[in-house]
């Protein structure tokens, strides 16, 4: 729980949000915090782990100085350490998507949401844990888009920003949906207005459909008192003509950044039209993308004359207005044939709730784009970090220069994770650890064949089972995670460690103190 000096209070347990927020001065401290920001802001999970990990690795580093070691040794066994690292889970870790079917994307995001509240914990049952993993898998699959000139490999991108979330007060966590279209965070200028319509023609605007006045600074002379009348006139007229053009082209639905004024809203009422003001300008830009409208910034045309053209106009299904408890938003919904954006609305108790059901679910949506990018896994549940472990000890002995301490302490900051994750479940982090230690030996020293690596014991997948306290299989449980993830993590975390290692001094410059 954390207060700001306001009274906020946010309840987390994210590892890049609880830091963002905590007042740190210290540079070093600031150091990792930004590393943090900065895996969340690039794979959208491991944040703490990072962490943990730079720490641990300063810590063994600190070790080593305190033996006479010079950090410049210490910094080559680490870049050693972290080259073999990543080269031995591309080679012996990561697992092809394709070989694990469709339901990869589900346990992946399973895995990320385990450990959050909208994990497994405190619901009823398998088929509910799944709930928002399938969610998160659906919305991401819902958003893909063509890259431009990509690859037959990377044919695809998916944008996480074309996802919009919502949060609606009321009801319990298992009522959160998914809708095929965007959901905006706006209501009908009037209450006057149609609550749905079919076949919608909507039009994107961004200018004021108010009565035009005169800009500060404007004189108009007029001689005769009468014309001041003429003036409020065409003024009106202005805005009606605008308006009427915009209805002629077959628009049903307008939506604008900008104002709309009473006046207005009348045309569009009688009309049977539904009109949007003050809409964000990042959300009116999506919805361009996603019903194929054009973001107009005036009617002007080149000859000096105001027309709309009818192809600016963007399609949807149907445009519904929602209320949620006390919430109301416009669900633009396209159909299950077009993509380009999804929405979800969250539905839960409280504000705090609410907001950390949103963390979790960006958190999932993250993991599954990197999947789908990255087009492979690895087993979670500290699989990983014990067979990089097992395997660097192995490898550190095989150096005969001083990076061999090094690359033995590289190896044993690994462990934290496996550590962190038993002591959290209640579990004897040393007998768990020992075990599995001794499950990726033994893979090392007689590894399994290549007809199925998932489906023994002796595999390089095995991590552990916090539930039941033991050691399995994890790829085949479907405890999963991207190996981007992984691979992110292990550089931010050595690069942060090196880059402080390589500090010897610090100098404080305090600004000179004014005479009064």
């Amino acid at each position: 729980m954390l207060v700001d000096e306001l009274g906020e209070v946010t309840i987390s347990n994210d590892g890049a949000t609880i830091l963002s927020m905590l007042e740190v001065e210290h540079p070093t401290a600031r150091m990792l915090v930004e590393m943090s920001r900065l895996q969340d802001k690039e794979v959208g999970d491991g944040t703490t782990s990072v962490v943990l990990l730079a720490a641990e690795l300063l810590r063994q580093a600190n070790e080593l100085i305190k033996l006479k070691i010079h950090p410049t040794t210490i910094i080559s066994g680490f870049r050693l350490a972290l080259r073999e690292s990543c080269k031995f889970i591309a080679e012996k870790l990561a697992i092809p998507v394709d070989s694990l079917g469709k339901d990869t994307l589900i346990h992946v995001a399973r895995t990320c949401l385990s450990s959050k509240i909208l994990g497994a914990g405190g619901l009823p049952d398998e088929e509910a844990s799944s709930f928002f993993a399938k969610m998160a898998a659906d919305a991401i699959m819902a958003v893909r888009t063509p890259a431009d000139g990509g690859s037959s490999k990377n044919a695809f991108k998916y944008p996480v920003n074309g996802v919009s979330i919502l949060k609606a007060h009321g009801q319990s966590q298992l009522d959160s949906f998914l809708v095929n279209g965007y959901a905006l965070n706006c209501v009908a200028a009037s209450p006057a207005m149609k609550s749905s319509i079919k076949n919608a023609r909507i039009a994107c605007l961004d200018f004021n459909l108010q009565r035009i006045r005169l800009p500060l600074g404007v004189n108009v002379l007029v001689s005769d008192p009468d014309k001041l009348e003429d003036i409020r006139k065409r003024e009106i007229d202005l805005t009606r003509e605008r308006i009427q053009k915009v209805l002629a082209s077959g628009a049903n639905v307008v939506l604008t950044t900008r104002g709309i004024d009473d006046m207005a809203m009348k045309l569009f009422v009688e009309a049977g039209a539904i009109a949007v003001r003050r809409v964000a300008r990042e959300d009116i830009l999506r919805i361009c993308k996603l019903t194929g409208a054009t973001l107009l910034t005036t009617l002007a045309t080149l000859e000096g004359t105001e027309a709309f053209d009818a192809s600016a106009l963007g399609t949807a299904e149907s445009i519904n207005l929602k209320t949620f408890a006390s919430d109301e938003c416009l669900l633009i919904e396209t159909g299950s044939a077009v993509t380009g954006a999804a929405s979800i609305i969250l539905r839960g108790p409280t504000s705090i709730a609410l907001d950390e059901m949103e963390r979790s679910m960006h958190d999932a949506l993250c993991v599954v784009k990197r999947t789908l990018e990255s087009s492979s896994v690895v087993a979670g549940g500290g699989a990983v970090e014990a067979a990089l472990s097992v395997f660097l000890e192995s490898f550190a002995s095989s150096i005969g220069s001083r990076e061999q301490l090094a690359i033995a302490k590289f190896a044993e900051s690994l462990l934290t994770i496996p550590k962190s994750l038993a002591l959290n479940a209640g579990k004897d982090s040393t007998e768990l650890i020992g075990r599995l230690r001794a499950f990726h030996y033994k893979n090392q020293q007689n590894p399994t064949g290549v007809s199925g690596p998932l489906l023994t014991t002796n595999s390089p997948h095995m991590g552990l089972d916090l539930i039941q306290g033991t050691v399995r299989n994890n790829a085949q449980a479907g405890v999963l995670e991207p190996t981007m993830v992984k691979l992110k993590a292990l550089k931010a975390a050595t690069e942060a460690a090196i880059s402080i290692l390589r500090i010897d001094d610090m100098i404080k410059i305090f600004p000179d103190e004014k005479k009064e």
